[in-house]
């Protein structure tokens, strides 16, 4: 997000020199720099004990490419208590263990996107009302129905290779 207005008093931004940062929006009222702004949010390899992926669906996310779990911070958590929630409200499945892998920034959204390897254990799936569809694939097949180079894409290829 970038300021052009203050979010505090509604005055309209100026440009001007912060130290090292350069020329920053800076709202003279409120004596206050704003930086610009980023959503932070998860995105997890969901592995189980026989080295297959739970891979889902979403039809507004894609109709042809899986996706792994994916989901926004909400104030208040930190960055694994999101995975772990955002796993179990679209799949059903509960973490036994986790395991950060890298961060990926998602341009087209503006979002800093903290990338996890989840361990849980195979059972069927309860899917949310914003998953279409989930299946366990080998992991071994799992690039083949990722969107090439997306950040799920290169998630599951560092969890492969680690």
């Amino acid at each position: 997000m970038h300021f052009t207005y203050c979010p505090h008093c509604g005055n309209k931004l100026i440009d001007r020199e912060i130290g090292d940062e350069g020329m920053i929006p800076y709202c003279e009222s409120c004596q206050v720099p704003l930086w610009d702004m980023f959503s932070t949010g998860v995105i997890c390899a969901v592995i189980n004990e026989y080295d297959e992926i739970a891979l889902i669906r979403q039809e507004y996310v894609s109709s042809t490419n899986y996706v792994c779990i994916a989901g926004i911070m909400q104030l208040g958590e930190n960055a694994e208590e999101t995975a772990i929630r955002e796993i179990k409200e679209e799949i059903g499945l509960d973490v036994k263990k986790i395991q950060y892998i890298r961060s990926y920034f998602y341009d087209k959204k503006h979002m800093l996107m903290l990338g996890y390897k989840a361990i849980v254990r195979k059972v069927e799936f309860t899917l949310s009302k914003e998953v279409d569809s989930a299946a366990w694939v080998p992991l071994s097949e799992a690039l083949s129905r990722l969107k090439d180079g997306s950040i799920a894409w290169q998630l599951v290829k560092e969890t492969i290779e680690k």
